[in-house]
Formats: C-alpha cells, structure tokens, sequence
C-alpha cells in the first residue's frame, strides 16, 4: 500500500448513495487523480490517503484509494480555504477571512473550544455562533461515523441518519449493539449489522446476537403483510440465516419470549410467533371490535323508511334492495361493513346515511387512509372527509421516529359516527389506533372492496372483520344503470367473477393492443402516453392524467426500466433543468414522483386548497412533481396534488421514486383518468385475478391493456394470492363461539 497527501482541488464525480467519487488533488505541484470511496469529500480539504497506483485503459494513471482520513490545516491560508468550502453552516468565504483574520492559527481550536469568542467579530451574533457551533460538531460526529462505519458497506447517506437518530453517541450505540441499525435505519438489513458485529468480536452463537436475528426475521416477514410468522417458519430460516443449530434458535425464541421481546400464540396445533406491536394490535382490535358490536345504541329513533324514501325522490334515483339494507343496518347497528365493486353505489349509499344523521343532529366524521382516497371521499360527497392520520391528529416523537396520536382513549373523537372508505387499506396497527379512539355509542360504518389487494401494512382487516361475522356485512353485487354504460366497471366485474373482459367496444372505454414481445410492449407503452392517447383527447395531461400501472418492479416491464425510459420521453434532459443524481436515478426538476414510505415527520406548507396551512407527514403511495432542485441547499422541492408543498433533505431521498409507471400495490386508493397496463406472463403467485382487478379499478374515463391476451386469461383463471398470516379473524370467532358457549351452559344449568 502507498500513500499520498493533498488538498482536493475538484471533484469531477461523486455518488452520494456509496460514496464513490473522482477527484482532483494537488499532491505537492502535481495533479493527482484519485477515485475510491471518500463519502465526506468536498473541495478545499486536505485529506491523506491510503491505496495503490492503477492504470486505467482509457483516463490513464490514477491513484485508487482503499482508505482516508482528513488532516486538519494549521497554516492560515489552509484554515481559510477550509472554512471557505461552505462545509460548515454560517461560514463563507466572507465571514472565513474574518475569523482567520481574528485568530490566525488558533482559529480550529476556537471553534473546537472556545467557539462563544466568536462574538468578538463584527457581524456574528449569538444566533449565529449557535448555527456556526451546530453544524461544525455535526460535521465532525458525521465523519468519524463515516469512517467508522463505511468499510462495513453503509452509504453515506445511512451515515446521516444513523446520525440524527443517535446523535454523538451514533458509534457507541452501534458498538454496544450493531443488530439496533436494523430496526431503526431503513436500507441496513442483518448482514450489514451482522458484519460490524463480528468485527467486534461478537460471536456467531451469541445470544444477544441470535436474538437480533429472530426478531429481524420476523419483521421482514410481517414486511410481507403478515402480523406474525409460524414458528416451524422461522425455525427454519433462523438456521438459514443465522447459521447456528436448531436447538440454539429454539432456545433464544423461548428465552426472548420470557423475557418480553416476542410474544408466542397457538392457533389449533400451530405456534406463531409475533413482534410486541402486532400482537397487541390485533388483541386491541379483537377487543374492541367486539365490544362495539355487542354493545347497545341509543335508539335515535328514525323512520329509516321514510328518509330513504326522501333521499330517492330528491336525487331522482331508485335504491336496490341490498344498498336499502346497509342504509338501515348503518342506523341499527352499532358496527357495519359495506362492501362491493365499483359502480355499485357506495358512494350514494354514504351520501344518504350522511344526511339521514346530519339531519336528526347527529356528527359524522368521514375518513379514509391516504390523502388522495379522502380526497375523493369530500369530492363525492361535499364533505369534509380527512386522512386517519389527521383525524386522530397524528404528531411525532422527539426522534421523529415513533408516531403519536392526540386522539386515543382518554381523547376520544368527538362524534357519533365515523365513516370510513377504501377500508381494504386499512392495515391493523392504523385499525388499533383508531379504534382506541372510538368511545362506546359512537357507530362505525366500514366501506371498502374486499376483492382489491389488501393493505401494503401487516393485517388483513377488512377480509378477516368480514369472515369472523361477528359484525353486519352488506355486500353489493347490483351495477346500477349509469355504471353499466362503462366497460371499465362491467369488465371489472367479469374479471372478478373469473370471466374474460369486453374488449375494443366501439366508443367504450376499455380497449386492448395485442403485442408479440417485452420491446414491443414497451414501445407500444411510450407511444400511447406520450402521442397516440393526447391527441385522442386532448383534455388528457400526458404527465397528470395518465397512468402505466405494471405487476412488477424489475424486467424490461418493470417500473424501474420503464421509469428511465418514460422520463427521457416525458422530460428529458435539458441544460435549463437542474437535476440530481441518486443511487441509480436522476431526478430532475419536472419530474413525476412517488413517496415510497410513511414519513411522519417531514414537513409540508399548503400552497392551494382548503385546510390547515402546514403540517407533517408523508405517506406511501403520495405522488406529486418536482418544482425545484437547489444545488446549494442540497435540496429537493415537491409539491404533492397541487397544494402541499415539501423540502426535502438528500437524507429522504432514498424515500422517493419516479413515478411514470408505478406498481399496481402503490396505485391504491388513487384513481387516475386513464389507466394503462402492460399484460405479460409472469410469475404464478404475482400474476393474478386480484392484482388485474385492482389495476383496472383504478381507471375512471379509459383502460388499456397492452401485451399478450393469454396473459390477461391466465391472470383472470389464477384465483391463488399471497397467503397472509393474521389471526384477527379467529381472535374474533373465538370470543363469539365461547359467549354463544356460555350462553347455553347457563341455559343448560337453568
């Protein structure tokens, strides 16, 4: 190994995500080109490394770096030009020529020291220097995590969020427990943290290290959608994974049982293994679910009859007998499910319970679970309808890493209703919370497609609410008149009943475009966004109003390839355009874009609309455009359906996709204009009757299937979906068998 010292006069290219970069240092007189992975670079530093000579068949010599450290300037002139590069903030060049100019040499140990003497100069007040004071400590903490932690293969940009979690005790926290970076870093899975904890010498059959396993098994696997995992299940790739004897994982599976980390079910003959979380939500949920829908409501004494009645005449419209029932099962029951297909009349059905309340004085809260589905709900309804997460006013914690609700059982909401729509979303940790939040008397009336695909979060809640039967099920099978002129809805119902679509109908709107091969499926793609589809309605926003929905995320067909090929489409490069590189994509001002994950403490301000003026939180599946990229700042700006706008920190980029295409699972609760999707064979388990159904009901005015038509009549014949783990359903019967037990027990002995 060689080694070379220089100041870094230029840095040609950098990838923030792995810290790879090429750079220009001045070693002595000469310009050295260096490349390697240095993830706190910036200009201006003078920086010792450690590496080897390579020749590169094309850039010639370069110096090929395996490990750095910085060496901190102690001439005048190099503290300057350190404090001048802008790495720390409330320093520029300006203010750094003071500073030097004040305290010559002895200018990084004021800062490190002595950093209130920084009043002496003219123009640095007290706000400042804590600016100055702040953002030089993290700059140091920030590095020496870097240095620590980069040879173990975690980015840069895990490095700063490692950092905000933990702050300066980000290494020692990491020492003590490495296995910690699992559950609160997103992007670090156990054989990161399992390589730094092996370097430090914890050994492989640890306990401590055993332990971290198991519970990080059986949170990926309720990453999947299931709220616990069978214990033959994670016996089983605890030995995969871990590397240690069965006998070793059964023995800390027990041990983190008894001492409160997992808690272990049965179910019939079978052991299930669940996280504390989960499974106090779903006995939370059991609870109270069937609490409520035991419990006696006030009688509010409406002729239910004569209001339908009344709501038919003034809106010109004729009820079916199923849509009258779940009317009256929402003011007679406690608890109702309303579930059915599109064009079935759930809209119409909320809007008459609604006014049947509101005009015997009765308050209605209206809910969903994403901004864009309570959107719709108010647009459908000219109600105000609010996310869950607003309705419990969701804040966060002081690490911005746990959500808290203002709204729970000592605040419960303020109403005698709740409505909640696009129910198949809900997930059971956002189910648990609300309904800690619902006082006894207050009905609640679910209404949601149980045929869509279940939440994106662990649970099954709609589907399992259903078959425990412990609670009022109105299904809606009947499309009324107006619904049945759109092909959108009756082929949604064909699929869903295993029967082939009706395609390319003269002036209908669901079409299908044969295509032999994954190029010309996707040449056919870009042609019918970007041409052939605005020019057929020119109403139709190529970027805004229409929507490639695909099965998968990789393949030629997957959103990642089709979102690189759809940008150079839809906004290309252009030198007026300011854009940014991360990990594999270039953003770019213009941009669609999706948030990938739940964020609760980002922040937003309303720039159009109705509501609060600024809030936080983020959620999946939000999609909005790219209004501003400031090189400076290192900062994305987003503005999320038209009115909320969003600054984001490089730390959260790891958080947002291109959005040109997105997964049939991220469209839901979102309604796009037109729909179009690619038609392939893929895998059996993926490519299925439920996932065809969901990406068509997404389409409000056209559908467009493109591809291979055996393709869409295997998917509709494969009725098999991931199965998914969740004992709520049986949690449920399980009470009701042993009340119904109990009840004739006393009879028996009467």
């Amino acid at each position: 190994m060689q080694q070379i010292q220089g100041v870094v006069e230029n840095i040609v290219f950098q990838n923030e995500e792995n810290g790879y970069v090429v750079a220009k240092i001045k070693e002595k007189s000469e310009n050295v080109t260096v490349v390697g992975c240095i993830p706190y670079i910036i200009e201006g530093q003078n920086l010792k490394l450690i590496g080897e000579w390579v020749l590169h068949p094309q850039f010639g010599q370069q110096f090929k770096v395996s490990g750095c450290e910085e060496v901190i300037p102690s001439s005048v002139v190099g503290i300057e030009r350190y404090l001048s590069s802008g790495i720390i903030s409330g320093i520029g060049p300006v203010t750094a020529k003071k500073i030097v100019e004040k305290f010559g040499e002895q200018t990084l140990d004021i800062l490190d020291n002595h950093i209130e003497r920084l009043k002496e100069i003219e123009g640095i007040g007290a706000k400042k220097i804590a600016l100055i004071d702040d953002s030089y400590s993290k700059q140091n903490e920030v590095r020496n995590i870097m240095v620590f932690l980069q040879t173990y293969g975690v980015t840069p940009n895990q490095c700063v969020k490692i950092h905000k979690r933990f702050g300066s005790n980000s290494i020692k926290v990491v020492k003590e427990n490495p296995y910690v970076l699992t559950e609160e870093i997103s992007g670090i899975g156990f054989k990161t943290a399992d390589r730094i904890a092996r370097s430090l010498g914890i050994e492989t059959n640890s306990p401590f290290r055993i332990q971290s396993g198991i519970k990080y098994i059986i949170n990926q696997f309720c990453g999947l959608g299931n709220t616990y995992m069978p214990l033959d299940k994670l016996i089983k790739e605890g030995i995969d994974i871990l590397g240690v004897s069965k006998k070793e994982i059964e023995e800390n599976i027990y041990d983190s049982s008894v001492s409160g980390k997992l808690k272990l079910d049965k179910f019939q003959d079978e052991f299930c293994a669940f996280t504390l979380s989960y499974y106090y939500c779903e006995l939370g949920v059991t609870k109270k679910i069937v609490t409520l829908a035991a419990s006696n409501y006030d009688d509010i004494k409406i002729n239910v009859d004569e209001e339908i009645a009344c709501f038919e005449n003034d809106n010109c419209i004729k009820f079916a007998a199923s849509q009258k029932e779940a009317i009256k099962g929402a003011v007679e029951n406690g608890v109702e499910i309303i579930t059915g297909g599109p064009g079935t009349g759930k809209t119409t059905i909320i809007n008459c319970i609604t006014e049947i309340f509101e005009k015997f004085k009765l308050r209605v809260f209206m809910a969903a679970p994403t901004g864009r589905a309570a959107k719709r709900m108010t647009e459908s309804t000219g109600r105000e309808a609010k996310t869950i997460h607003r309705l419990l006013e969701m804040g966060v914690g002081e690490d911005d890493s746990n959500v808290l609700f203002s709204r729970g059982e000592n605040s419960p909401l303020e109403c005698d209703a709740i409505i909640l729509d696009e129910a198949s979303m809900i997930d059971i940790m956002l189910m648990n919370n609300l309904l800690k939040a619902v006082s006894m008397g207050t009905r609640i009336i679910i209404v949601g497609d149980v045929d869509q695909l279940p939440s994106v979060g662990p649970g099954n809640v709609l589907s399992d609410l259903i078959e425990s039967k412990c609670i009022k099920v109105v299904r809606l099978k009947e499309i009324f008149r107006q619904s049945k002129e759109s092909m959108i809805v009756v082929n949604a119902h064909k699929i869903n009943n295993g029967e082939m679509p009706l395609i390319n109908q003269k002036n209908k709107d669901f079409y299908f475009i044969k295509c032999e091969g994954l190029n010309e499926i996707t040449n056919t793609l870009i042609s019918l966004i970007d041409n052939r589809l605005p020019r057929f309605n020119k109403k139709w926003d190529k970027m805004k109003h229409i929507q490639i929905l695909s099965p998968m995320r990789k393949g030629v067909l997957g959103v990642s390839n089709l979102n690189k090929k759809l940008q150079d489409i839809l906004n290309p490069r252009d030198e007026n355009k300011k854009e940014k590189e991360f990990k594999d994509i270039v953003f770019r001002v213009g941009d669609k874009i999706m948030q990938t994950k739940n964020n609760y403490s980002l922040n937003w301000a309303r720039i159009s609309g109705e509501g609060e003026n600024e809030g936080t939180g983020i959620f999946n599946g939000d999609v909005g455009f790219i209004q501003d990229i400031d090189e400076d700042k290192d900062t994305v700006t987003i503005i999320f359906d038209n009115e909320k706008k969003v600054i984001y920190d490089n730390m959260y980029l790891d958080e947002i996709d291109l959005a040109y295409a997105i997964t049939i699972h991220k469209s839901q609760g979102s309604e796009f204009p037109v729909v179009i999707m690619p038609v392939f064979m893929g895998a059996p388990l993926l490519m299925n009757r439920n996932l065809l159904y969901t990406a068509i009901t997404r389409a409000k005015q056209l559908v467009v299937l493109v591809g291979d038509l055996k393709a869409v009549k295997f998917m509709i014949d494969n009725n098999r979906s991931f199965e998914r783990y969740s004992l709520l359903k049986h949690r449920i019967m399980d009470i009701m068998e042993s009340e119904v037990d109990a009840v004739i027990s006393e009879d028996e002995t009467k």
